[in-house]
């Protein structure tokens, strides 16, 4: 597919989507690490927009306004990524990995937990279920990003019909039993189950590269989503966290503000093994080589929660690490030249 017009493609939609008032409160979030007039800051936004295939908050989490032009030109960035989605992905990658009844079915095997579709079980059905599980997870089939995730104790439920009517209303078919991810995870944060989004790459000669894993924690909500008020901490190849926390308003988190655990130098348990599992995974998916995992970690070993064909993009915060390159090199290393350097 043309570059120049996925390029063009991804700034229309991004243009029609752009919302003033959180412009400005993008613009005054640099402020905080940055000197510069708020209208110089907008300009410098707006001119790597287009310079650098920059999204406004690639600009603002990446502190992209204190690094130089040779700096800059080192970044990983959405659109960059919904590039390499659109090219190295087959068009059947959305059919594939968006429908999460599929993705249960396809990865029964290393998934290990128990499900329901509420859509085609009957109210008695999810009686049964949720006997099985006083604690529920409901999710939309189709859903991104974090949105429409609920937790639901069985104990409270006092009409299964009237339950399962209201799931369907809600677009929240998808009934999963809640993980109890390993102790080292919940002594970190309890209250959601914290995971791995592992990006990887399988190519052309089956080997798979892992560009970039980070640990993805909750913060005050269920899930542990980036844009669902969760913080991230990259992770080196042996699973540990590098540096502190960050949340999508860049707050930096030495510490997690629940439990007092620090962030910089947590190993992530069973590391190894969830390596080993993305990688059997990700040969199931010979139309789709560009892919970011979702893993969580039970005291048995890891738990595939989903896979995304077109997984956000995750780098280490210069203001926080003092490391002032993005990931664009290992980008390129792991998927070779072509799609990342045409312009």
């Amino acid at each position: 597919m043309n570059q120049q017009w996925l390029r063009l493609r991804y700034l229309i939609e991004r243009a029609r989507r752009v919302n003033p008032s959180q412009f400005f409160e993008l613009a005054g979030q640099v402020k905080r690490v940055s000197k510069a007039p708020k209208l110089v800051i907008i300009a410098d936004m707006l001119w790597c927009s287009v310079r650098y295939e920059m999204g406004f908050r690639d600009y603002v989490v990446w502190d992209i306004r204190l690094l130089t032009t040779r700096e800059r030109a080192t970044w990983m960035t959405h659109p960059k990524a919904f590039r390499l989605n659109s090219t190295l992905n087959g068009p059947d990658s959305r059919a594939i990995l968006g429908d999460k009844i599929r993705f249960h079915h396809d990865f029964a095997d290393l998934t290990h937990r128990e499900w329901i579709d509420a859509s085609q079980a009957t109210a008695a059905e999810l009686a049964e279920f949720a006997a099985r599980h006083p604690r529920m997870i409901a999710k939309p089939a189709h859903g991104e990003g974090g949105a429409g995730i609920s937790i639901y104790e069985a104990a409270e439920i006092q009409d299964f019909t009237l339950w399962r009517a209201a799931l369907i209303t809600r677009d929240q078919t998808l009934l999963e039993q809640v993980i109890e991810q390993h102790e080292a995870l919940s002594r970190l944060y309890p209250g959601s189950v914290n995971t791995v989004r592992m990006i990887t790459y399988l190519d052309p000669n089956d080997k798979l590269h892992v560009i970039a894993s980070v640990l993805r924690i909750g913060n005050g909500d269920v899930i542990d989503n980036f844009a669902s008020g969760g913080m991230y901490a990259m992770l080196d190849d042996d699973g540990v966290a590098q540096y502190p926390g960050v949340d999508k308003q860049s707050n930096v988190y030495e510490t997690h503000p629940a439990t007092g655990v620090h962030i910089a130098g947590f190993a992530v348990p069973r590391y190894p093994e969830i390596v080993d599992m993305v990688a059997e995974a990700a040969r199931r998916l010979p139309t789709v080589p560009y892919v970011g995992w979702d893993v969580a970690v039970t005291a048995d070993g890891p738990a595939l929660i989903e896979a995304n064909h077109n997984s956000s993009v995750f780098q280490l915060k210069p203001s926080v690490t003092g490391v002032r390159t993005g990931l664009l090199d290992r980008y390129r290393a792991a998927i070779g030249p072509g799609v990342l350097d045409r312009r």
